[in-house]
């Protein structure tokens, strides 16, 4: 195929041009101003954007064990949908994938199911009980790319010390769920004005920022790399960029909704927006923002953790965190940030296709001759009203439900074969 004529951006190679791109046999046969030799299907991309596929290091499919929520199937074609060719599914399944059995009946699954690629990561303790290592050398022989027990913090510093230290010998990261639980656990919300408006219990931001503190200096201590998830605080902001200013092996993450959305979403008590770490204040919002802006924040995820209708359609307190993003997060980021003035195409393309594959060394994230074939094209000026029930993800209950974004992702290519166009999965 040839896709023709669109703003091809390419941050890792600095191209941002108007170019032509041949597709051959699953890879990228030339890029060049005007190609006009015969193909089997021209794609007409004048007025879009083509990057590199899109990769959320950070996804919940749920599978195996809670397939009512989500599935290797559904969960990739949500994400085929929102113009991404490559997730990383996190290992609070059942069974925990904490062992080698576990994770290669995972990637059995993703061969039969899968419509995107998947890579799997292995969890830090059996059954993330942050007692017992996880059999980390074995899974990272099978093909886990990280360890996290995300869902979970890792109460016990010397145990996530000794973690650390392993995972550090093997060449990975561990993924941080950073929210000490002794002060969390309780709380459905953030604390703050409106928590206390609202009389439901608070999850502090400061429970936030001593786990980060905590393992920022575990990290300094092992030299193991540690990544902050779903970064949500602007005092833990703040921690990782002096971190980073010290030379500690660190980097984060935020997710499109802590970017978009605050508590005051909350006053209604919609279950919809409830998720761990809790969406918070504006000042924490426009800390991420900066963050990101700065450089502090590497990447834009999702943490697609969908639950089935009947669990979010209940009473506030007794609803469980997490929101499905996949078909939202491309569109939640394009309309905060690029529509606003604030972050250019390439450099949103950068923090959600380039920085995910460096941060995990996984393949792609680049638009290159000879490489891979895995392509988003963006209408960046689409506008479109989100629908729950209109998304491939199981789980229908979306704080985005109603709202309108500005852009979409309308071609997703993975391999070179083309597997959404205009909105429609294919596989």
């Amino acid at each position: 195929m040839i896709i023709k004529h669109g703003l091809v951006v390419d941050p890792a190679s600095g191209l941002s041009e108007h170019m032509d791109i041949l597709v051959k046999n699953g890879k990228i046969a030339r890029i060049a101003p005007e190609i006009s030799e015969d193909s089997e299907e021209i794609l007409e991309a004048g007025g879009l954007v083509v990057g590199p596929g899109l990769i959320d290091t950070h996804v919940h499919f749920r599978d195996p064990g809670f397939t009512y929520k989500e599935d290797i199937h559904t969960g990739t074609q949500a994400a085929a949908a929102g113009g991404i060719t490559h997730v990383v599914t996190m290992a609070n399944t059942k069974p925990v994938i904490d062992n080698m059995a576990v994770l290669r009946a995972v990637q059995k699954r993703v061969e039969e199911d899968g419509v995107v690629k998947v890579s799997i990561i292995g969890s830090v303790s059996k059954g993330l009980e942050g007692e017992q290592l996880s059999e980390m050398g074995d899974l990272s022989a099978a093909g886990a790319v990280a360890f996290s027990d995300d869902g979970h913090y890792v109460e016990n510093a010397n145990f996530m010390r000794r973690a650390m230290e392993y995972a550090g010998q093997l060449g990975k990261m561990i993924i941080d769920h950073a929210e000490d639980m002794t002060m969390c656990s309780d709380g459905f919300m953030n604390e703050g004005i409106i928590s206390y408006q609202m009389g439901v219990a608070g999850r502090p931001a400061v429970g936030e920022d001593i786990a980060v503190s905590r393992d920022l200096l575990l990290s300094q201590l092992t030299g193991c790399h540690i990544h902050i998830a779903h970064v949500s605080s602007a005092k833990a902001v703040e921690l990782i960029r002096d971190a980073k200013k010290k030379g500690i092996d660190c980097s984060t993450e935020v997710t499109a909704q802590h970017l978009y959305f605050t508590d005051d979403y909350l006053k209604n008590y919609e279950s919809a927006f409830k998720m761990a770490p809790p969406i918070r204040t504006e000042k924490d919002r426009q800390a991420l923002i900066n963050g990101l802006l700065d450089g502090t924040i590497d990447a834009i995820m999702t943490d697609h953790a969908p639950h089935a209708d009947e669990e979010k359609d209940v009473p506030f307190n007794c609803a469980p965190n997490g929101i499905a993003g996949l078909e939202t997060s491309l569109a939640s980021t394009l309309t905060v940030l690029y529509h606003t003035g604030k972050m250019s195409i390439d450099r949103i393309v950068e923090l959600m296709a380039v920085n995910p594959a460096k941060l995990l060394h996984i393949s792609g994230g680049v638009l290159e001759e000879e490489g891979t074939a895995d392509i988003t094209v963006i209408d960046p000026d689409k506008e479109w009203v989100v629908r729950g029930n209109e998304l491939y993800t199981k789980s229908l209950f979306t704080p985005y439900e109603g709202i309108s974004l500005k852009g979409k992702a309308v071609l997703t290519i993975v391999d070179g074969e083309i597997v959404m166009k205009g909105g429609k999965v294919v596989k």
